[in-house]
C-alpha cells in the first residue's frame, strides 16, 4: 500500500532505538525524508545504518537531549534546514524509572514530567508553524497503554503520561484543520525498555529469571506474544499519511488486545 508520503519530511524523536526507531524506519521505507534523534552519536550512527537498509528517502541523524530546551529548538531548526520544511512530527521519549509511589521522590516526578510532557510541549511550540505550512501535516505522540490502565510499579508512567494525552487531544482541535494530532499507546514490544523493566522485576524478586519475565509478559496477551516494534511503526506511518486523513484526536492502543478497557 502506498501511504502517499514520499518526499515528505518527518522528525522522529528518541529514534535511535526502540519504538521511535521502528517509526522512523517505517516512514523512511515509505519514501519520507527522516531526521533521527538521540543523545548518543554512536547509537544514532547505528540506527541510521539500519534504517538506510530499507529507506527510499534520506535519513539524517541529529543529536539532541529532549530535556534541554535549546537542544529541542536546534533539533527542529536542523530538520527544517536539512529538508526545507517539516510535515510530520513523531514524539517519543525514554520511559521514567519504575517503582512504587512511596519509593518515588519529588525529583523523580519533576524529571518524569520534563522528559515526557515538556519535551512534547517544546517540540510542538518549535514545530507548529512548519507543520501547518504547505497544506498541513501531522503529529503523532508515542505514549503507553498505561494511560488507559495503570500498570503496577510504574506510577510515574501511569500518572505523568496522562498529561501527554490531554495535550494531544487539545492540540487536535487547536491546530486543526492544518495539523492532525493523534497518539499511539504501545503495549509490550521487544524493545530495550521492556528488557530493562523485566530485569528490574528480576532484581525486585518478581521473576526468577529474565526468560520467566518475558514469558509472563507474553502469556497474558490474547495474541500470546510480545509485539514487534515495526507493528507500531507501521501504525505511526499510517497515522502520518493522507490515508488516515479523517482520524484526528484519538489514542490508539497497539497492544494485541491486552487491555481490558472498553474505551
Amino acid at each position: 500500500m502506498d501511504l502517499e508520503i514520499e518526499g515528505n519530511t518527518a522528525l522522529v524523536t528518541a529514534s535511535s532505538s526502540g519504538l521511535g526507531k521502528a517509526s522512523a524506519k517505517a516512514l523512511a521505507r515509505e519514501g519520507a525524508n527522516v531526521v533521527v534523534n538521540g543523545r548518543s552519536e554512536e547509537s544514532l550512527a547505528e540506527a541510521v545504518e539500519e534504517i538506510e537498509r530499507v529507506a527510499t528517502g534520506e535519513v539524517v541523524p541529529v543529536r539532541a537531549d529532549l530535556t534541554d530546551p535549546d537542544d529541542v529548538e536546534a533539533l527542529v531548526a536542523a530538520t527544517v534546514e536539512a529538508f526545507g520544511g517539516l510535515d510530520h512530527l513523531v514524539t517519543s521519549a525514554g520511559g521514567p524509572p519504575s517503582g512504587p509511589f512511596l519509593d518515588t521522590d519529588d525529583e523523580d516526578w519533576y524529571a518524569a514530567y520534563d522528559l515526557l510532557v515538556m519535551s512534547v510541549v517544546r517540540l510542538v511550540h518549535a514545530s507548529a508553524e512548519h507543520l501547518a505550512a504547505d497544506g498541513g501535516g501531522t503529529l503523532v505522540t508515542i505514549t503507553s497503554r498505561s494511560v488507559k490502565e495503570a500498570i503496577p510499579s510504574l506510577v510515574l508512567s501511569n500518572a505523568v503520561r496522562m498529561g501527554v494525552i490531554g495535550l494531544e487531544k487539545t492540540l487536535s482541535t487547536e491546530l486543526a484543520p492544518e495539523v492532525r494530532c493523534n497518539a499511539v499507546l504501545p503495549g509490550p514490544h521487544e524493545t530495550r525498555r521492556i528488557r530493562e523493566l523485566i530485569e528490574q522485576g528480576v532484581e525486585r524478586g518478581e521473576y526468577d529469571s529474565y526468560e520467566e519475565g518475558l514469558d509472563a509478559r507474553g502469556a497474558s496477551n490474547p495474541l500470546g506474544r510480545i509485539g514487534d516494534p515495526m507493528e507500531l511503526g507501521n501504525t505511526v506511518a499510517f497515522l502520518s499519511s493522507p490515508l488516515s486523513g479523517y482520524i484526528n484526536g484519538v489514542a490508539v492502543p497497539i497492544d494485541g488486545g491486552l487491555g481490558d478497557s472498553n474505551l
